[in-house]
């Protein structure tokens, strides 16, 4: 089984009062983006979501599809928290394709083509690396051990596969990314 893993745990605090993951990109939270990315790739046999940070608000804004929701209780300890709670949802999983929730110009063709990489893979973006990375059942017993704000970067043994531009190593931090996206999206419409 290929699982798909989407981290969106995280408090967001750069970006400012309200929830990144649900500020409005095209009529859009920032999350329902991403989670349709990943949802529309059928090579994925089930997709789980990780929430924590304001998971109720969320629940009640992002239409989920076929996706899977799990709630972190320990958020605030940082992704490694978050990826490992994901990653426990998943226990059936010969391998996990991961994203971030705040990557909403990810397209479903990149996502698609991770979850056809062997495990250990991760995407680069003009030699800059980023997500999607793969995992599989070794870096999982490595996430096991991790703590603190550290994701699997430091356990991936695979190879960077360069997916280019695209916008998509973009994620959301500040009011200003918000605005950057913004800009990309509107580009990719007009291609």
């Amino acid at each position: 089984m290929i699982g798909g893993l989407i981290l969106a745990a995280g408090g967001g605090s750069r970006f400012g009062s309200e929830p990144k993951l649900l500020a409005e990109l095209e009529g859009q939270p920032v999350l329902q983006r991403t989670v349709e990315a990943m949802t529309r790739v059928s090579r994925l046999e089930r997709v789980v979501v990780v929430l924590g940070a304001h998971a109720d608000q969320m629940l009640a804004r992002v239409g989920f599809g076929r996706a899977e929701t799990v709630l972190c209780a320990k958020w605030q300890d940082g992704q490694s928290a978050s990826l490992r709670c994901g990653t426990a949802a998943l226990p059936d999983a010969a391998k996990i394709v991961v994203i971030l929730g705040d990557q909403p110009l990810i397209s479903p063709a990149i996502v698609d083509r991770f979850a056809r990489e062997r495990p250990g893979a991760r995407a680069s973006y003009n030699g800059r690396p980023g997500h999607p990375v793969v995992l599989g059942a070794r870096h999982l017993r490595a996430i096991a051990r991790l703590t603190g704000d550290r994701g699997a970067r430091e356990v991936l043994d695979g190879p960077l596969i360069e997916v280019g531009d695209g916008g998509t190593l973009r994620d959301l931090d500040t009011a200003e990314d918000l605005e950057a996206i913004r800009r990309e999206a509107a580009e990719l419409d007009g291609e």
